[in-house]
């Protein structure tokens, strides 16, 4: 920049010191906010369905028929011999106490088992109010009550509700600072500055504040669903994304300060070196992030919008808030290492003696280029023959919680004592004319444990159903004399409800759903079925077509938005098949790792779609970071020269940036969630893949061996400029005789 096109002293100092103060102004209404997320947040996964969906139909009308939108607890007793009658009185008196407790809507009599050692009791809860907290007052006043000899859990969609919510406890506080620790350890390893460092930090810091206070009023006017899960991929995309930026940004920066440039200039320049990589990585993402709109899943909808804002004020920080800081402290942030002239210098040609380790894989990707690609692309291949071992079809809710859980082993004792569906039926609306004929198809169902009517008259709500004649004939337990009752009936029609002899949430129970759909379906009977169950189904169901639409989307528009940025069609193609084929390695070797060293039951059907929209939405922009800059150097030194001076401009800062983003994603095992520890490894080993050979070997090589016509069909690839790859020296100088040929 020309002395004339310099701004004044003045500017130069007070244009850095006004985007700092907003940054901290916008961080301090931002920073608050991190303790009121639960203000928004839920994680009912009924409320994520779509509307088509039978139990969406089913989840709507059950306060019509039940008198309130209530989800069940089961409190299970169990004395390992015959409860007697004393114990069977506390149990009751428990029940009673319980109906007490406010948020609870409904509680029956305590039932006890036909083997006489085991007692369960129905909460229903309003599912309205603060879910976790009523399971945990009702698990305290269980436990401190409960009589001697008999163990007692709170269990059920209720419980299961709990526990899920108790496992995110700690998202915004551990899993924050195990994240911020890491990369901090990443940086002040990379840098050996212990200022640069927290200038990074707080520049992924403040832009995650101000995110989430738009996210925050954003849920709240309720324009977007957020959950747990949502929640902790939004924390660790924007430390990861932001970090990434601000590495690319600080690497400009200090190729400028080593070129002699004063603070303004530098950071001038590295802004115009930095920000079309910048905004094209970041906008890739979100493009990638904005294909799940496509989602009939609310939850996947809202990660779109809500992980793309996270992204736009990474970007946005690491545009304006990293570089106002640096163009105030200047060189002095890289102290005690601070660079000086000649070190940011690049090989030219293989003419000359490899620098440090990225020219020397520099020269060997040049002289072994075709070897590198292949073994690269086989090695890869090979490791993606695991995916076929992946189980992604969705697991029972009991094995969500990879921690303690006492609505898992409530549970296991629930189905020791009583049918395992217990207390989480399945509730089919038909018409009542209609309901004798879909009672009796419904009892005729293999998993099928018994049948009810919902009852206003019943003292528990719910009858007993049997047919007989064709007409469906309702009975319940009470004194002689007790008036038969009679079925609730709103709009002409009824609910029945079907207890399964499978426990809710597990796949054998999912299949009674669909084999009992499938013979609605063949049959004249208008039915929808729904419940706990069917929730699961339909969430699963909904999952696997959502991957099954999205992922392909995804390819075909990062595909185009790189056709625009590197100017070629066969470059980019080439990457997306590179990053297809590192994907399916991560995921060949995740699901390897999943099913023979942890031993996981199987995997949400959204695992993939996540790691995919990760793996090449983030994993793309280390190909970008690099080709970017290939294209940059292509420009002015030739294809095959410039991919060597690409690899070794770009390598410290993309294997830097890999580092840091798979440490953050690796973060998202400290919250023991099984989708989000399973989406940690994919992603963090994904990350790697792509940081070490995908970026590292395959891409250079391929490209090097291409030549000019990787740029097909611009005017790049009909240049023969340096497309004849230089000989190598036969025997390299030592460093100090290549440090005396820089000398003036």
């Amino acid at each position: 920049m020309s002395p004339a096109s310099t701004p004044s002293r003045w500017l130069r100092i007070a244009l850095p010191l006004v985007l700092v103060v907003i940054w901290l102004a916008g961080g301090s209404l931002g920073g608050p906010y991190f303790g009121k997320v639960d203000e928004v947040s839920t994680n009912d996964q009924s409320s994520f369905l779509p509307q088509s969906a039978e139990s969406t139909q089913v989840q709507e009308r059950l306060g019509d028929f039940l008198g309130g939108d209530a989800i069940p607890a089961l409190v299970v007793f169990d004395a390992g011999r015959a409860l007697d009658g004393p114990q069977l009185d506390a149990v009751q008196t428990i029940a009673d106490r319980i109906a007490d407790l406010t948020g609870v809507q409904e509680v029956s009599p305590a039932i006890p088992s036909e083997d006489g050692e085991a007692a369960q009791v129905v909460v229903s809860i309003d599912s309205g109010g603060e879910v976790t907290d009523i399971v945990g007052e009702v698990r305290e006043l269980v436990a401190a009550d409960a009589p001697d000899g008999v163990r007692a859990w709170v269990t059920g969609p209720a419980g299961f509700t709990a526990d899920l919510a108790t496992g995110f406890t700690g998202i915004d506080g551990l899993l924050l600072l195990v994240a911020l620790g890491a990369v901090f350890v990443i940086l002040v390893i990379v840098y050996r500055s212990p200022l640069l460092p927290l200038l990074v930090l707080l520049t992924s810091v403040f832009a995650l504040c101000v995110a989430l206070l738009s996210v925050w009023w954003l849920a709240k006017a309720g324009i977007v669903v957020l959950n747990g899960q949502v929640q902790g991929i939004l924390f660790i995309l924007v430390i990861g994304a932001a970090t990434d930026y601000a590495l690319l940004y600080v690497a400009r920066f200090r190729e400028a300060i080593g070129e002699g440039r004063r603070r303004w200039d530098a950071a001038t320049a590295a802004w115009r070196g930095s920000v079309e990589p910048i905004l094209a990585s970041g906008g890739t993402v979100i493009a990638g992030l904005l294909c799940l709109l496509l989602s009939d899943l609310a939850s996947n909808r809202a990660l779109g919008p809500i992980a793309s804002i996270g992204i736009a004020f990474a970007m946005l920080s690491a545009l304006t808030f990293l570089p106002a800081l640096l163009a105030l402290v200047g060189r002095a942030a890289f102290w005690p290492f601070i660079p000086k002239a000649g070190m940011t210098e690049l090989p030219i040609d293989l003419t000359q003696p490899a620098r440090g380790l990225w020219a020397r894989l520099a020269r060997f990707v040049a002289r072994r280029a075709r070897i590198v690609w292949i073994v690269s692309t086989v090695v890869l291949l090979a490791a993606s023959v695991g995916v076929t071992q992946l189980k992604a079809e969705g697991v029972p809710a009991s094995e969500l919680v990879l921690g303690a859980s006492q609505a898992r082993d409530g549970q296991a004792v629930l189905a020791e004592h009583f049918p395992a569906g217990s207390g989480s039926p399945l509730y089919v609306i038909v018409p009542e004319a209609e309901a004798p004929d879909a009672a009796e198809l419904i009892a005729d169902q293999d998993g099928v444990e018994s049948i009810g009517v919902v009852s206003a008259d019943a003292p528990a709500g719910q009858a007993d159903a049997t047919v007989e004649d064709g007409e469906l004939v309702l009975t319940t337990q009470g004194p002689p004399g007790t008036p038969a009752p009679t079925a609730t009936v709103d709009g002409g029609d009824v609910m029945l409800v079907a207890t399964l002899s499978d426990a809710a949430d597990s796949l054998a129970a999912e299949q009674t759903v669909r084999d009992l759909r499938d013979a609605i379906a063949g049959s004249t009977l208008d039915a929808v079925v729904g419940g706990t169950t069917a929730v699961d189904l339909d969430t699963n169901d909904t999952s696997i077509r959502d991957r099954t639409v999205i992922i392909p989307v995804i390819l075909v528009v990062v595909l185009l938005i790189l056709m625009l940025l590197l100017r070629s069609i066969l470059a980019p193609v080439l990457l997306i098949l590179s990053v297809i084929v590192s994907f399916a390695a991560a995921l060949g070797v995740s699901a390897l790792v999943f099913t023979e060293v942890f031993g996981f039951p199987g995997g949400d059907p959204a695992v993939p779609l996540y790691g995919f929209v990760f793996l090449v939405a983030l994993g793309i922009d280390y190909n970008i970071f690099l080709m970017s800059r290939v294209r940059e150097e292509s420009v002015r030194h030739g294809t095959r020269r410039g991919i060597l001076r690409g690899l070794v401009a770009t390598g410290g800062v993309i294997t830097s940036a890999g580092l840091v983003l798979a440490a953050t994603f690796a973060a998202l095992g400290v919250i023991q969630i099984l989708f989000l520890v399973q989406l940690a490894f994919i992603v963090a080993f994904g990350v790697l893949l792509d940081t070490f050979i995908v970026r590292s070997l395959l891409v250079p090589a391929l490209a090097y061996d291409i030549g000019r016509t990787i740029w097909w069909p611009s005017k790049l690839a009909r240049s023969g400029v340096d497309e004849t790859p230089e000989p190598p020296v036969t025997e390299e100088m030592s460093r100090a005789e290549y440090r005396r040929t820089l000398e003036p």
